[in-house]
């Protein structure tokens, strides 16, 4: 790849109050014969750096006629970087909070947001999403383009349609995968991360009650929730120790639920209920059963940390909309959270941020989004999706007056590139200009092939370790190859 480095006012307002530098890349189309422009790519966030996203995509066809370009958006990675101070003491992180909890959790959000204001410099209230589309804007020129086409995931499908509202003629042809929901920024868009979770578990205890001869938790839904929840208890009480990983905590109820809501996408059920398996044993019987090392392995591979991060972009572009003052709001959520919706971070997606405590007022209204003056785009949305809730993609769609691809069944976040239906049709709407049709549908990856009880069995076990059938998963997942 070719780097280089841009630089950008910092406040568009009064372009002589200071610049910033922005990091961006690029790959030269591989086939220049049939060059077609550029395509800007960007991973989502707010806070996801993208320098290196061109050199994900080298294999695929949309490197053929493309200059595939990425960059840091302000605020991350090699751009002019925002940080936010260290909180003093480790937030709580409780996914089913009790009400004497509330009191940490809201003084936690509040220190953060000192911590942030503290360390802005000056620079915090310009991270913006309107002025990261700016910046794409001068991008745009700076490379000597009239148009870009787009593809972006996850927060990055609201950053391309603030960027065709701000600059419709810059725009060529969109792809909007992972859509966030044009109405949901942002308390609301937390709180659905946790609506997905809950459907996402309730899906998998559907599918192992229906297996309750192999995996034992239950034969209904119910049962398996019921069952499950006992498990959860236990944990609270007396954590499982998480093998042969040094600095992974202990597995208590806050990590059962994280794992419970963690385990949507279709082809990680079957080793998911295995895991699972090897916590309740461990849980039922502390003195003789503990998980084994390969089944810590595995359950890192899939579900890693409780990641905590100092970069100042996601607290400072999350507080552009405004936040409820009313505490009693935010605990009325997580009591409902924490009952109806506790897998995956639960209650904590109902919770107060430190945008609840921002003292200072967004620079400006958010962008209306309407597509006016470039072509239509593609909004691809997948069914329980974990991170940007499926009802997102259809909302951005009608938004924008775009076509919708709905993957059915699926469980992950972004399916260009890794789904093959979803990436054929992308391909042939970005490099022929060929749309889909304005609803069309594919099908999301498949669920194990593990028989139901009293159906016979279709396959072999699966080979190898946990931890290898975990790595197999992971290789299948939908942000390495963009970051």
């Amino acid at each position: 790849m070719e780097c280089a480095t841009i630089v950008v006012p910092k406040n568009y307002r009064k372009p002589a109050d200071g610049n910033l530098s922005i990091a961006i890349s690029r790959r030269k189309a591989t086939d220049p014969a049939k060059r077609q422009g550029v395509l800007l790519l960007n991973p989502g966030g707010p806070g996801g750096d993208g320098l290196l996203m061109p050199q994900g995509f080298k294999n695929d066809k949309v490197a053929g006629p493309f200059d595939l370009i990425g960059f840091d958006p302000r605020g991350t990675g090699r751009s002019s970087t925002l940080h936010c101070a260290e909180p003093p003491i480790v937030p709580l992180y409780e996914t089913r909070p009790t009400d004497k909890q509330f009191a940490q959790i809201a003084a936690d959000a509040e220190a953060m947001e000192k911590g942030c204001e503290a360390a802005g410099g000056g620079l915090r209230k310009y991270i913006t999403t309107a002025n990261t589309a700016r910046d794409m804007d001068v991008i745009r020129a700076a490379i000597g383009e009239k148009k870009i086409n787009y593809l972006g995931y996850s927060y990055g499908t609201l950053l391309g349609a603030v960027y065709g509202s701000l600059f419709p003629g810059g725009l060529n042809r969109s792809v909007l995968d992972a859509s966030m929901h044009p109405d949901w920024q942002y308390y609301e868009q937390a709180k659905q991360v946790s609506v997905a979770a809950r459907e996402n578990f309730d899906a998998l205890a559907a599918w192992m009650a229906e297996r309750d001869s192999r995996y034992h938790f239950g034969k209904t839904q119910a049962d398996v929730r019921t069952y499950l929840d006992g498990i959860r208890a236990k944990l609270a009480a007396r954590p499982v120790a998480w093998p042969g990983e040094p600095g992974m905590p202990e597995i208590d109820g806050t990590w059962f639920d994280i794992i419970l809501g963690g385990s949507g996408y279709r082809p990680a059920w079957a080793l998911a209920a295995e895991l699972i398996g090897q916590i309740r044993d461990a849980a039922n019987n502390p003195a003789q059963a503990k998980l084994s090392p390969d089944a810590g392995k595995a359950l890192k591979i899939l579900y890693g940390n409780i990641k905590k991060t100092y970069n100042g972009v996601f607290p400072a572009v999350t507080c552009e909309a405004v936040w409820s003052k009313d505490p009693k709001g935010y605990e009325e959520q997580m009591r409902l959270f924490r009952e109806k919706y506790p897998y995956g971070p639960g209650a904590m997606q109902a919770a107060p941020t430190n945008c609840s405590f921002a003292k200072s007022k967004p620079q400006e209204p958010l962008v209306d989004l309407k597509r006016k003056g470039y072509p239509v785009g593609l909004v691809v949305g997948a069914e329980f999706d974990p991170a940007t809730q499926y009802d997102g993609s259809p909302a951005m769609a009608a938004a924008l007056n775009n076509n919708l691809i709905s993957v059915r069944d699926e469980g992950s976040h972004g399916q260009y590139g890794t789904n093959p239906c979803v990436t054929k049709k992308v391909d042939d709407y970005l490099i022929k200009g060929i749309l889909p049709g304005s609803r069309v549908e594919c099908e999301g990856a498949p669920r194990p092939d593990v028989p139901a009880d009293g159906q016979a069995a279709t396959r072999a076990k699966p080979a190898g370790s946990l931890a290898e059938r975990a790595a197999a998963i992971a290789a299948q997942g939908h942000f390495d190859r963009r970051r």
